[in-house]
């Protein structure tokens, strides 16, 4: 009872607001915001990253040591970030709880099934698939002509890009990228659920008029399903740092971030807020900033930027199995990533402190010219060693962070909703990405032109391993040509998602996927 405790004496939250999932995790009723409605919000600090390595750059491990270091400082700190998909934990990146002395509890429950959240959602999606077949099925009353609508699983499945049932041609999409788990990230309040469920665009008839959820009356059914995993997560990191773990989104083949309603709660629980957005600051930060935002109470005051010295040699040339050894010359070009990174924060009027993910491997002499180029360029840097000391391992950098908190933004988005799609996805390539030019396919000017009456946001799916939309292309890429094969409409999420050339909503496993290697005993207890 000790962390039942905690919350009701640390952070307002009344009894009859938690809803108990054994000893350690909980959720938050949605009715707490009706109760907090005129609390002053908290300030909001943005975790994003430079592209990384393919294991990460271990933005949740910094987040987690930077809210650790906050409360060693006797700050009222929570975190808001995204739970688990069993597609990373059993593919080849892992899990999302950090690690370490910096990490989530219990892991391994957040990691696998937390509380239902995502097979609340698959289950969610692939019924109103099986509603849409059934009603075609049983006559067709809507004449249904074109579906868009597509299935979702929890796992990475090749296999499952393109399927043929007995009713038609399909596709799955991993419960990730799926538009349900989009609306449910996105949705602020339940009400607000229920009109973006109706709101999905399912298909077309027969006449070329559009048909969504509300035409075939099954949003009540879908809603139901979702009504606890709307309500926000809440567990503990280590050192009794309160964490609300909510939706899940990939940032390189969706929006990337936490919840609105966790992020929301948070704001009006504590003074500070860190949250996370998914991959670098040219796909998570940027969707944060242009979709996820404008449904908060407050604004961003700073974005931390993460980078590791691996990753900063991967961009200067070196390959990604030597990346233990040293090499400063690498690591001096690698920097060019880095600093386009800081650039992008800047772009949108933001302030940025770098924090260098600290591995035990890393020598002094790499960190000190990490340190001498920040002083020439007048960059804000700190070293974040949570995942081996916790707290005290990022007071340095949590002090940091509250100095540049101090110093005046003025946030301004990279476009406005209002202009043409093509335009946005222009702005978005040239002036975050470094690209020349943007080329679409026939198939994506149609639709962009099918869509152009649609004031959303966009949300490009690229690769996070490089700026540009090629993974080989390492370091600040320039000269190159951003490609648009696909574009689909997101009208519950109330966004434009634009699929560039090569990428997959449904990731496939590596060679040796992680799922080989995991060990457990006959009591249920994972040993390895």
């Amino acid at each position: 009872m000790t962390k039942i405790q905690y919350l009701k004496d640390n952070l307002n939250v009344l009894e009859n607001e938690i809803i108990i999932y054994g000893s350690d995790k909980f959720k938050i009723d949605l009715k707490i915001n009706q109760r907090l409605v005129n609390q002053k919000p908290g300030q909001l600090i943005l975790v994003s990253a430079i592209n990384p390595t393919s294991s990460g750059e271990g933005k949740t491990t910094v987040s987690i040591g930077l809210a650790q270091g906050f409360k060693k400082l006797g700050k009222n700190v929570m975190l808001a970030l995204r739970e688990p998909s069993m597609g990373p934990v059993f593919g080849m990146k892992g899990g999302a709880t950090g690690g370490g002395m910096s990490e989530l509890e219990p892991a391994l429950d957040i990691n696998m099934h937390f509380n239902g959240d995502l097979h609340a959602i698959t289950a969610a999606n692939n019924l109103l698939s099986a509603l849409i077949d059934n009603h075609i099925y049983f006559g067709n009353k809507l004449k249904f002509k074109t579906i868009y609508w597509q299935r979702a699983l929890d796992c990475n499945d090749r296999s499952l890009r393109t399927v043929v049932t007995t009713q038609r041609e399909d596709k799955f999409n991993i419960t990730a990228a799926s538009e349900m788990m989009a609306i449910l990230a996105l949705a602020k309040d339940f009400k607000d659920l229920k009109d973006r469920l109706n709101s999905i665009l399912i298909g077309v008839d027969e006449d070329g008029k559009d048909l969504f959820v509300k035409d075939l009356e099954c949003m009540d059914s879908l809603a139901m399903i979702l009504k606890d995993a709307i309500k926000p997560n809440l567990v503990f990191a280590k050192e009794m740092v309160p964490a609300l773990v909510h939706a899940g989104p990939f940032a390189n083949i969706a929006h990337g971030c936490n919840s609105v309603i966790a992020t929301n709660t948070a704001l009006r629980l504590s003074d500070y807020v860190i949250t996370e957005a998914g991959f670098g600051a040219d796909l998570g930060m940027e969707k944060f900033l242009h979709i996820k935002q404008p449904h908060l109470i407050q604004q961003v005051g700073v974005v931390v930027l993460v980078a590791t010295i691996k990753a900063l040699k991967l961009h200067g040339g070196v390959d990604e199995s030597n990346l233990d050894e040293m090499n400063i010359e690498a690591l001096k070009k690698g920097l060019t990533n880095l600093e386009k990174h800081i650039e992008n924060v800047k772009k949108f009027g933001l302030n940025a402190v770098v924090a260098i993910n600290k591995f035990p491997n890393d020598l002094d002499s790499e960190i000190d010219i990490l340190y001498e180029w920040a002083h020439q360029m007048l960059v804000p840097i700190g070293l974040s060693e949570g995942f081996m000391k916790g707290g005290d391992g990022t007071k340095e950098l949590a002090k940091l962070v509250i100095d540049t908190l101090s110093k005046k933004s003025h946030f301004k988005p990279l476009y406005d909703n209002n202009i043409p799609h093509q335009e946005k996805i222009t702005q978005i390539a040239k002036e975050l990405y470094g690209a020349n030019a943007v080329e679409l396919s026939k198939k994506a000017i149609n639709k962009l032109k099918q869509y152009k009456d649609f004031n959303y946001p966009v949300c490009i799916a690229k690769t996070p391993l490089s700026l540009s939309g090629n993974p080989l292309l390492k370091g600040r890429p320039s000269d190159f040509i951003l490609e648009i094969s696909d574009v689909k409409i997101s009208n519950g999420a109330k966004q434009i998602v634009c699929l560039t050339k090569g990428i997959n909503t449904m990731p496939g496993l590596n060679e040796h996927p992680r799922a080989l290697d995991f060990k457990i005993n006959d009591e249920g207890e994972l040993i390895s």
